[in-house]
């Protein structure tokens, strides 16, 4: 099948005319109305710095269900111990910015650009975009970021200095999604550390189907900050 050249509006052609790894479009920009009109239709960007802008929609895609989250007994002691403070949108920026420094098997470089940054960082200000952030004696140590549509949160990137940081974060963040009634949190790409938490494949004809459900719920925007 052609990768197809986004024309100047934010339109997408239908996702499941994708390669077969999942390729799907090229071009564009990163406004926040063609962003969510991405994600909206399960597709996201990702590209490294030098190539141009490119769009994807996966077959199978990685999804994890609130309720299937894997809470190791390690894990719950560390969570039960209070030995970390959780804050949400405090410092998005901050958080970012760690995960564009983590270097990724078999990837020169980051595929987090400045571009990428700033893009996100403008759908944080207009409230689609959330971080989740584990601090200890005031000092970022984890987290993650994504997108929330819906009854959907979209996992872009996650980080930890220390062991354990970002699994709490995670933690909380599915805590949340549980309180919310979120229906899954797409974490996009299988990986043997993403499944030892409970997140399964789910094909693409079926993942767009829930999706569709799932933007039926009314958006939670603005800031996630429990204080």
């Amino acid at each position: 099948m052609p990768i197809y050249q986004l024309p100047e509006e934010p339109l997408f052609p239908n996702p499941e005319m994708a390669e077969e790894d999942g390729l799907l479009a090229v071009g564009g920009d990163l406004s926040p109305e063609r962003l969510l009109n991405a994600y909206s239709q399960g597709i996201f960007p990702w590209y490294s710095e030098g190539q141009p802008l490119l769009w994807w929609s996966p077959d199978p895609r990685m999804l994890l269900f609130p309720k299937d989250f894997k809470r190791s007994k390690s894990l719950s002691r560390t969570v039960q111990s209070d030995k970390f403070q959780i804050k949400f949108d405090r410092n998005f920026e901050e958080v970012i910015n760690h995960c564009s420094k983590i270097s990724r098997k078999g990837q020169p470089g980051t595929w987090i650009t400045e571009e990428m940054k700033n893009a996100y960082i403008n759908l944080h200000q207009l409230g689609f975009a959330h971080s989740v952030e584990t601090y200890l004696d005031e000092k970022l140590l984890g987290g993650l970021y994504g997108i929330s549509l819906g009854g959907a949160f979209f996992g872009e990137s996650m980080f930890h200095l220390v062991t354990d940081a970002s699994k709490v974060a995670l933690w909380n963040l599915v805590d949340r999604a549980l309180e919310w009634n979120f229906d899954f949190i797409d974490v996009q790409q299988d990986t043997e550390h993403l499944r030892s938490l409970g997140a399964v494949n789910v094909d693409r004809k079926k993942f767009l189907i829930l999706l569709s459900e799932s933007l039926k719920k009314e958006t939670r925007k603005g800031n996630w900050g429990i204080g």
